[in-house]
């Protein structure tokens, strides 16, 4: 099954070639917020971005961690919609960003990428169909699991308990919506039945 990792990672040349420039972020900056409206398309170079939002009460939901080669914020870039997320850096990254129209273009110059694009598009929903499956279960090892399937989605590799999970325990709380106690426990269970291991305090899946 193709990675979603490296099903839309456009060549920087290219990228460069349509307008696209290098933009340096700083650890916490914002690249984007919730309700403003889309005009970049991004590919990270370096550096790790979270996309999450916040409820009334200032609680932080976790939607996705991105890194190297991964991109985000394009979907939108085909529907006139608003950012449903923030995208913000969890440590300092290079980005290329792309203004909208010359993304569209490029696409229509490079009908091969158009290709690429709506496969990993479906590969996304895909595995967002999965978690919103698994999320829905009152079971944590099941949350867990949904959520190491999807990000281990985005990881160029395909072999057993060999996927760093390069989250903390609140961060996997955030994502999966349990308590930080609850995850504790429940990766104790799953090192127990072999599901994962851990290497010091890193999950590896």
């Amino acid at each position: 099954m193709k990675k979603t990792i490296s099903c839309m990672n456009i060549d920087s040349n290219i990228l460069r070639s349509f307008g696209g420039e290098s933009i340096q972020y700083k650890t916490k900056q914002f690249i984007f917020r919730e309700g403003e409206r889309s005009l970049y398309y991004h590919q990270i170079v370096s550096g790790k971005v979270k996309l999450n939002t916040f409820n009334d009460e200032g609680k932080e939901f976790i939607q996705n961690i991105l890194g190297k080669n991964q991109s985000f914020g394009d979907p939108l870039l085909f529907i006139d919609r608003l950012y449903p997320t923030n995208a913000i850096c969890l440590e300092a990254a290079e980005i290329v960003r792309m203004p909208k129209n010359n993304f569209l273009e490029m696409l229509e110059v490079h009908p091969d990428l158009s290709l690429e694009l709506n496969a990993c598009l479906s590969q996304r929903l895909y595995y967002n169909s999965l978690m919103v499956r698994y999320m829905a279960s009152q079971n944590p090892v099941d949350r867990l699991k949904g959520l190491m399937d999807y990000l281990k989605s985005y990881y160029d590799g395909d072999c057993q308990q060999c996927f760093p999970v390069e989250l903390t325990r609140q961060q996997i709380a955030d994502l999966t919506g349990l308590r930080v106690e609850t995850v504790i426990r429940t990766v104790k269970k799953m090192v127990n039945d072999k599901t994962i291991k851990l290497e010091g305090r890193r999950i590896l899946y």
